[in-house]
């Protein structure tokens, strides 16, 4: 099958006016019972089975792990649409200033028409039906491009969807660089990508030809500061656990270290029998962790690889770990001191399992450090004194933050999850998308009177002196 014939046939199914217009006025009821097709056939134990399978095959991610991060944030989300889709679709009243004496104005919420999803391949399931929920939610038509890397997942998520969803409403596009391309070509109303800076860029690129809006959930370098008042036992083991999940693949993972200098040999310690404690308990090696993942393809594995000896050449210490076994793809939990900027783990961001730690005396080492990046998805503050808390929200940019804990910037739906700039454009999660995926049209009704008959010309020569009065009210 010719697959840009097949692109521009679909694209063209969705884009009929009927089409959208019969999506944008669907009931609050029909719009749940799409929704609850998903809950569904994830809640299913044999299609779970099915799911985790695939993602052991791309991932080596545990079936506990498939719970944890991909069906459970999945059911959790569409338990939040189906409490609220009501209340959000509903007009949204605003005041009325006296200029508008008779008028009621709100804000309407209305679909944007056709929507691109392009997900990435580090939790699959759970990143292509996230934002495709709140497309659904919203009233739109929507084309779902999972990505070609985590290929055995894509094909379960193209055969649910299939199964689930007429191709006018929802439909799916798998292939790679190929389709992604031949689809950003096509006017989209808007368009939402999951993945890194670098392909964030081409997306934008596209998307400005026609003028498409457009959601970037980029990644960046998530530090984490370690201020010295906080028990670094706990936090060494919180640190080890975000940086070994899903084998570092995960965008708001802790990317960097950040700790005062007399710490160091106490987070080592505690790092390392942290991660011994999760994988590897009957000393055989982590290697033979069930709970432990792989990096997902060769050239991911090889891009990791090289950062690692590029830092090792450049002085890095190897503290912990180092292991590698290209043919299983593994990477051992690795963490290393004596780091630099010109190396290339403080670079890029890293999106696997080793953990670079740098030092510093002065909070203000800290804030000069952070200037010298882009503003990153997320910023971790480990700290039990206030005011250095103040100190580090207060000088520093960043998606979110997170005290004293990691990796929780995702969880709550009432937060706006999102970037700034380079790791990231837009704000996700709970109405936020919804938001996201729905034209605000602002509407003014005239209730009564016809104030506008004091501007009609010829202009009264008091006009001046009432509008300076009214400006003083």
């Amino acid at each position: 099958m010719d697959s840009v014939k097949e692109i521009k046939r679909i694209f063209k199914l969705q884009s009929e006016p009927s089409n959208i217009l019969r999506l944008r006025n669907s009931s609050l009821k029909e719009r749940i019972e799409k929704i609850k097709r998903i809950e569904n056939f994830i809640s299913s134990d044999s299609n779970h089975q099915i799911i985790a399978n695939a993602l052991y095959k791309d991932l080596r991610k545990s079936n506990e792990e498939v719970i944890t991060t991909e069906i459970t944030p999945t059911l959790l989300n569409i338990k939040q649409v189906v409490r609220n889709l009501k209340q959000w679709m509903k007009d949204e009243y605003v005041p009325t200033p006296i200029t508008m004496v008779g008028m009621s104005s709100y804000v309407k919420y209305e679909s944007k028409g056709n929507i691109l999803m392009i997900s990435p391949w580090n939790y699959p399931v759970f990143l292509s039906l996230y934002p495709l929920i709140y497309g659904i939610a919203a009233g739109n038509a929507v084309i779902v491009k999972p990505s070609e890397i985590s290929s055995n997942t894509s094909k379960v998520i193209a055969n649910m969807l299939q199964t689930l969803y007429e191709e006018n409403e929802v439909a799916v596009i798998e292939g790679s660089v190929k389709e992604s391309t031949e689809l950003l070509k096509l006017p989209f109303n808007h368009i939402h990508f999951t993945g890194s800076p670098k392909v964030g860029k081409i997306v934008m690129e596209a998307a400005s030809k026609n003028l498409s809006a457009v959601t970037l959930e980029l990644g960046g370098k998530s530090p984490v500061i370690v201020d010295g008042t906080g028990n670094v036992k706990k936090i060494a083991e919180k640190i080890a656990w975000g940086k070994t999940l899903n084998c570092g693949q995960t965008c708001i993972a802790p990317d960097f270290v950040l700790i005062q200098k007399d710490q160091l040999s106490d987070f080592t310690k505690h790092f390392k029998n942290s991660v011994d404690k999760f994988y590897n308990t009957k000393k055989e090696g982590i290697e033979h962790s069930k709970d432990y993942g792989r990096i997902v393809d060769e050239n991911n594995f090889k891009r990791v690889e090289s950062h690692l000896k590029d830092a090792i050449k450049k002085g890095a210490k190897v503290e912990y770990g180092g292991e590698l076994n290209e043919d299983e793809k593994f990477m051992a939990p690795t963490l290393l001191t004596n780091i630099t900027l010109e190396m290339m783990v403080m670079q890029e961001e890293i999106f696997g399992p080793i953990l670079p730690v740098l030092t510093y005396k002065k909070n203000s080492e800290v804030i000069e450090l952070f200037q010298k990046m882009p503003s990153p998805l997320a910023i971790y503050i480990m700290s039990s004194n206030k005011k250095n808390i103040k100190f580090f929200m207060e000088n520093t940019v960043s998606g979110g933050v997170s005290i004293n804990e990691l990796m929780m910037t995702v969880v709550n739906p009432n937060l706006p999850f999102g970037g700034v700039n380079n790791s990231g454009i837009g704000k996700s999660g709970g109405k936020h998308s919804f938001v996201d995926f729905s034209n605000e049209k602002g509407v003014v009704k005239k209730k009564f009177g016809n104030m506008l008959k004091l501007v009609y010309p010829p202009f009264n020569k008091n006009i001046f002196k009432y509008f300076k009065t009214i400006a003083k009210i």
